[in-house]
């Protein structure tokens, strides 16, 4: 949250009157069967302020739990605590609370493609002329954007494929690691997509705030 310059985790910026992690937590719930249970994973400092906030609203919230020094990690310590209740055979869905939305419509055909490659993730297509750069900063070719796809929320796995490449990675390793997807992707899995529909925005400046205020209610939640 760096980069953000709020005196607070933008995940707990108030939109609306209530903090944005809260609309993340109301779209899970209204997948309904979908999914079993949610593990939120926190900076240690806001836990007692996620247990205030959510009291006894949100059912399928399991535990809250504290993250790490770096995303990762904090990915690392929310599949530990979810291995006390989901098994190898169960699906994990990871999502960002940076992308403070969820496109519901596509949940249950990322589960089918999780189903059929043990790890899948939503993304966005890529519609603009994209470049690869040289060492210089100049256009050194045109990259085809039909191949090209965005990384969006969430990304899924079967527990028992994901667990075990955090449990076995060292601390430089889990440092190093951006996305899950990225980890698996090294370790030679196949990683099938479902392109969502849902503008893939992630709140990382105040001016991605300002967007997200503008599209949160007539826009995110309805998608």
């Amino acid at each position: 949250g760096n980069r953000f310059g709020a005196d607070r985790p933008k995940q707990f910026v108030e939109v609306g009157g209530r903090p944005i992690f809260l609309y993340l937590l109301d779209a899970i719930e209204k997948l309904g069967d979908l999914v079993d249970g949610i593990v939120v994973v926190s900076h240690q400092d806001w836990i007692d302020y996620i247990h205030s906030t959510i009291k006894d609203d949100y059912k399928k919230v399991l535990s809250v739990t504290a993250g790490g020094d770096c995303r990762s990690k904090s990915v690392y310590n929310g599949l530990k605590e979810l291995r006390k209740f989901a098994s190898d055979d169960d699906i994990v869905l990871i999502h960002d609370a940076t992308h403070p939305h969820l496109d519901g419509a596509k949940i249950p055909a990322l589960i089918d493609k999780i189903n059929e490659f043990s790890a899948a993730t939503l993304v966005s297509s890529v519609y603009d002329t994209c470049y690869l750069k040289d060492e210089n900063g100049l256009i050194a070719s045109v990259v085809d954007r039909t191949r090209l796809a965005v990384g969006a929320s969430p990304e899924g796995f079967k527990m028992g494929v994901i667990f075990p490449i955090y449990d076995n990675a060292s601390e430089e390793e889990l440092e190093k690691m951006t996305s899950a997807g990225a980890i698996w992707r090294e370790s030679g899995g196949e990683m099938g997509t479902v392109a969502s529909d849902l503008l893939n925005l992630k709140i990382t400046y105040q001016g991605d705030m300002e967007l997200y205020k503008l599209l949160y209610k007539d826009y995110y939640q309805k998608g």
